[in-house]
């Protein structure tokens, strides 16, 4: 903390150094956007309400509750200021230079003082805030107040109390408020004679700020405002909490890929306002075997990392589609696929907690809709797993404890946050266990890599606790294989085509069955290539059943053919035509009898095909020219979104414009040097505000030349008090009253001479 005073804020900021300006605007982005012209319009801009709620928001309780003594103290040394608090010296110290480095307080002549729109922004009830009304302007010495304190009697010394709790005002409309002390004959009367409480206009008594430092002992608050809640933690290995994570980022990336899969053939609809429909939700939690939080986690995710958008589908309506990026990230390691997703969701707004529930219209929240995102979502996270990475490693959040006692912990770190962070921490625990990010309570080893900026040691760390890509499977007798690992992608791709999934885990088991098999043929394979991937997959010989399954299923497949009638079925075997005809589920199908080996339907072919095979018949589709059409539905691919690309360039201009902002802030103050000190020139109202600003902060009387609604033109000599919305409010030295001006009509503001 600087000892140097200044006369203004904005010659507290023309005096920063590159390095502290471009943490401001770093700090406080809000104040670069525009480039301000000069260190002037820099510090009106850093006063405005707006702004300062802003910067209040990224403010700890410790940090609120000293900001909140200074406004309580007035302009005071920062020793006297520490002593006000309640609080480690030293913590409040650096908690003073925070704000000092955000621009909420400055060093005047007269000591250090808060922007006057922090007064305003800090109401009673907020967390942190004493409640205590600003010292008096001419205030009773501390031994006096406790010498009137002693004196009181106690039903005096309770109300006195209560009025403190109150927040410091009361009324009091039938007590005298002159007389003296003896003469007093109520607990108000003996209060207001002992100026323990100050009468206002219209019956009402307000407590002075020094009263109340006195009765909380010197302090602004009772409690100690140094210290945070307490973790509740327990001991658990690191290896255990790094194995279970390892797992979970495992199933991720598996999980992400079988859904885009499944979505590049069969894309899900998106509705109206963008969002996915329920049942189509609720279908994908069916595929993935997880619940519907999970699987639209995944969706939220996979969408924000680029890999999913909308497109028109085969019908040309809006779809959900992969994007091409979607085959350049299966083509990685999965954990380079792992820290895709994860660096996606760390840095996005997006509120999948929120989905199945309803919003205070009584609709329900759809993943992917466009308005589920929350501009605090992105620092709630990054607090909340911020504060888990603090536990040393081998402590996790005590279960059932750990989780209530993390929340209280972000509340003080985030005291102004909105009513939603109790459980955006609660979301941000819960995604990052399902991502792998953190297990039983703690974060894992590579997570803490992450969370610290450290992504390539995290994708280390990852894939030095996952199994090896195995490129080949057991099979067994019973028409089934297993892996002893995780497969490679590309030959799992390929299993999951001939095979059904039977089981996951750390061996996934697959199953042999003639709906599989005829799966792959429907896509083109012959029973020959069946046979031969087969072999060339296993480690262990192919055992006879299953050759017997590939060649019965091969021997049965496109002996019923179909076409367009609506649709005929056509086959060389008039016994299996006649079993099908008589079939008493094949009633709906509206079959008839044409020939032999003729059948035709009145149902579609799109849905008779499907309904064919839940009936056991492997058709084959029929080409005009009596040929066999068989062919895999085509994959679809949609664009990779332009946000999703180039994050590091984003994030490289973004740091270019705040030293172009510093850079135009330096040139405007250099020209600033080389104006006349009394210019004569008319003032913009951006201008106009930067030196009604200043004057606020400095309480100087100024003399504004003012443009009236007639068009009329006059001096004013004013008190500035407040400046909101292009409006400023003052008091009139005329009229003698508070009175607003409109700030674009004021044409001129100068200091008023000395003497006048």
């Amino acid at each position: 903390m600087s000892t140097t005073a200044y006369r203004t804020l904005a010659d507290q900021l023309r005096a920063w150094s590159v390095e502290r300006l471009s943490r401001l605007l770093h700090e406080r982005p809000d104040l670069a956007s525009p480039a301000p012209h000069d260190s002037g319009q820099l510090a009106s801009r850093a006063a405005t309400r707006s702004s300062v709620l802003r910067a209040l928001d990224q403010l700890n309780r410790l940090e609120l509750c000293v900001l909140d003594a200074l406004v309580v103290v007035g302009q005071t040394s920062a020793d006297d200021l520490v002593d006000a608090v309640n609080g480690d010296p030293a913590a409040v110290r650096s908690a003073l230079d925070r704000l000092l480095d955000l621009a909420l307080a400055w060093e005047s002549p007269q000591g250090l003082r808060a922007l006057t729109t922090v007064a305003e922004a800090l109401t009673p009830g907020t967390p942190g805030v004493s409640g205590l009304r600003p010292v008096s302007a001419d205030p009773l010495p501390a031994a006096e107040v406790g010498r009137r304190l002693a004196e009181l009697s106690p039903a005096a010394r309770a109300m006195l109390e209560h009025v403190l709790d109150s927040g410091g005002a009361a009324t009091t409309v039938a007590s005298r408020h002159t007389l003296l002390p003896e003469d007093a004959t109520t607990p108000a009367e003996e209060l207001l004679a002992h100026r323990l409480l100050v009468p206002r206009t219209g019956g009402g008594v307000v407590l002075p700020g020094e009263v109340g430092l006195a009765l909380r002992g010197g302090h602004t608050t009772t409690y100690a405002a140094d210290e945070p809640p307490e973790l509740a933690t327990s001991e658990r290995s690191q290896d255990i909490v790094d194995r279970a994570a390892a797992g979970a980022a495992f199933e991720t990336v598996r999980r992400v890929e079988l859904m885009l899969d499944e979505w590049s053939t069969r894309p899900p609809a998106a509705l109206r306002n963008g969002g996915l429909g329920v049942r189509d939700l609720r279908a994908l939690t069916t595929e993935l075997h997880v619940d519907e939080a999970t699987a639209a986690l995944l969706v939220e995710v996979v969408a924000v990392a680029g890999l999913l958008s909308t497109a028109a589908g085969p019908d040309g309506s809006p779809r959900w589609i992969p994007t091409d990026a979607f085959d350049t990230w299966t083509a990685k390691p999965t954990a380079e696929r792992w820290l895709a997703l994860v660096a996606a969701w760390w840095d996005s707004p997006r509120l999948p907690g929120l989905v199945g529930s309803r919003d205070p219209a009584g609709k329900t929240w759809n993943a992917l809709a466009p308005e589920l995102s929350g501009v605090h979502q992105v620092e709630t996270r990054t607090v909340t797993l911020a504060v888990v990475a603090e536990l040393p490693p081998g402590t996790v959040l005590a279960t059932g404890t750990g989780v209530p006692s993390l929340r209280s912990r972000v509340e003080w770190l985030r005291p102004r946050r909105p009513r939603t962070r109790a459980d955006q921490v609660v979301w941000a625990v819960e995604e990052a266990t399902s991502l792998g990010v953190a297990a039983l309570g703690g974060l894992s080893s590579y997570a803490r890599a992450f969370v610290a900026g450290d992504r390539a040691a995290a994708t280390a760390g990852l894939a030095a606790l996952l199994p090896e890509p195995v490129d080949h499977v057991l099979l067994q007798a019973d028409l089934t294989a297993v892996a002893p690992g995780p497969l490679e992608s590309q030959l799992a791709r390929r299993l999951q085509l001939v095979a059904d999934v039977e089981s996951r885990g750390g061996a996934t088991v697959y199953r042999f069955t003639p709906g599989s098999v005829r799966r792959a043929l429907d896509t083109g394979w012959s029973a020959v290539e069946v046979h031969e991937f087969v072999a060339s997959v296993s480690r262990t010989p192919v055992p006879q059943p299953l050759t017997y399954l590939v060649d019965d299923t091969a021997r049965t497949f496109g002996s019923v053919r179909v076409g367009h009638a609506e649709a005929f079925l056509r086959a060389d075997d008039e016994a299996a035509l006649a079993e099908l005809l008589h079939h008493p589920k094949a009633a709906s199908l509206g079959l008839r009898r044409l020939a032999p080996t003729v059948l035709i339907s009145t149902t579609p072919l799109d849905v008779l095909l499907p309904r064919l095979r839940d009936l056991g018949v492997a058709p084959v589709v029929e080409s005009p020219d009596g040929t066999v059409h068989v062919a895999r539905a085509d994959v679809l691919r949609a664009r990779t979104p332009k946000e999703h690309r180039g994050r590091a360039q984003r994030s490289a201009r973004e740091t270019a414009l705040a030293s172009q902002v510093v850079a135009a802030i330096r040139a405007g103050d250099r020209a600033e040097t080389t104006r006349p000190a009394a210019p004569a020139d008319r003032l913009t109202p951006s201008g106009s505000m930067a030196a009604l600003r200043e004057a606020i902060e400095t309480g100087r009387t100024v003399v504004i030349g003012y443009v009236d609604n007639q068009g009329a033109s006059s001096e004013r000599v004013v008190d500035p008090r407040s400046l909101d919305g292009g409006s400023l409010t003052a008091h009139d030295h005329r009229s003698d009253d508070v009175r607003t001006f409109a700030v674009h009509r004021i044409t001129t503001v100068r200091p008023l001479p000395p003497g006048r």
